[in-house]
């Protein structure tokens, strides 16, 4: 068990690969401790879809598509650190918890979770938005944001944006039992602050 940390949980959508001014402002930022302490998140992206493609074409299991998802979002948390070399990568609770320890923002790369977890069902009803409650969950974060190439229409609850997949479909089963604070940031949320600055300099 470990102590819960004070950070926010910042899943950065994998469909911000297609907005890279914006992906990259987020990581300067983030990196530079613009959210104070914090963990990202990665979604699956481009490399996610294409397990998806390739199970759609030869009909392998959802488990193992589960599992390669994974590696997915670990492929991505190299990506990300490599364009912000600030961004520290860590498999697991205890490795998160020792870099925000030591002033660093660490990068999840979930591979620790191949080998299964009673709590994650191998299906595709669970992708990096319900993965990066998870983590919060198990690291006792107060925070978990999740930024998105599209804003939260106004008056939804979790279930809404499950049926028009703007998160995933075990989402609100995760978020009923994640006790913190939980937010969408899409475009028209300016995030990280000052964004739209960044933009305008770019």
């Amino acid at each position: 068990m470990h102590h819960p940390v004070a950070a926010t949980v910042v899943k950065l959508g994998g469909s911000l690969v297609a907005d890279a001014p914006r992906l990259r402002a987020c990581l300067a930022r983030l990196a530079g401790g613009a959210e104070g302490p914090c963990v990202v998140v990665p979604g699956g992206g481009p490399l996610a879809e294409a397990v998806r493609s390739v199970q759609a074409a030869l009909g392998f299991s959802d488990a193992l598509a589960h599992r390669l998802a994974l590696d997915a979002m670990g492929r991505m948390a190299a990506i990300l650190s490599d364009l912000e070399p600030r961004l520290v990568p860590a498999r697991d609770p205890g490795g998160i918890a020792a870099l925000l320890a030591a002033g660093q923002v660490p990068v999840w790369d979930p591979v620790a979770l191949r080998d299964g977890h009673p709590d994650i069902p191998e299906t595709w009803d669970v992708t990096s938005d319900s993965l990066a409650l998870w983590l919060a969950a198990a690291i006792g974060a107060p925070r978990c944001c999740l930024v998105k190439s599209a804003d939260r229409p106004a008056g939804t609850d979790w279930a809404d944006l499950a049926r028009s997949g703007l998160v995933d479909a075990a989402f609100p089963a995760f978020a009923a039992r994640y006790a913190g604070r939980i937010e969408i940031l899409g475009p028209g949320a300016a995030y990280p602050p000052g964004l739209d600055s960044a933009r305008a300099a770019a």
